[in-house]
């Protein structure tokens, strides 16, 4: 009932940006805590940025001064703005989102691919 569906992942080239999208669908929900985590080949999935239901952000050391989180809340939608790509970015973007409906409860979408080529 509740689904999640991350798109503008891509292939940039190293100091590119890229701008990804989590669109949250289904009914009788209220979102609070919306993410984005990643989790490159060989590494162990880690928090990139967290927006909070009242606006207020938080970001791994590695996003501070590239990346900003946003949320549109009339659109259920996050965003995760990327910019000076480096290699070491290379993974895959995942949203999730704490929704409270019947009760709190967490939601994955499938992912989206983000590779930056030297």
């Amino acid at each position: 009932q509740v689904q999640l569906v991350e798109s503008g992942g891509g292939l940039v080239q190293a100091g590119g940006s890229l701008r990804l999208s989590c669109v949250l669908s289904g009914s009788g929900f209220r979102v609070n805590d919306m993410n984005w985590y990643r989790q490159a080949p060989g590494k162990q999935r880690e928090l990139v940025a967290t927006i909070i239901s009242g606006g207020g952000t938080n970001y791994a050391d590695f996003a501070k001064g590239r990346f900003t989180i946003s949320r549109d809340n009339a659109k259920n939608t996050a965003y995760l703005q990327m910019n000076n790509l480096k290699p070491e970015d290379t993974a895959v973007y995942y949203c999730y989102v704490v929704a409270l409906g019947l009760g709190v409860r967490g939601y994955w979408g499938q992912g989206t691919q983000v590779t930056v080529s030297s």
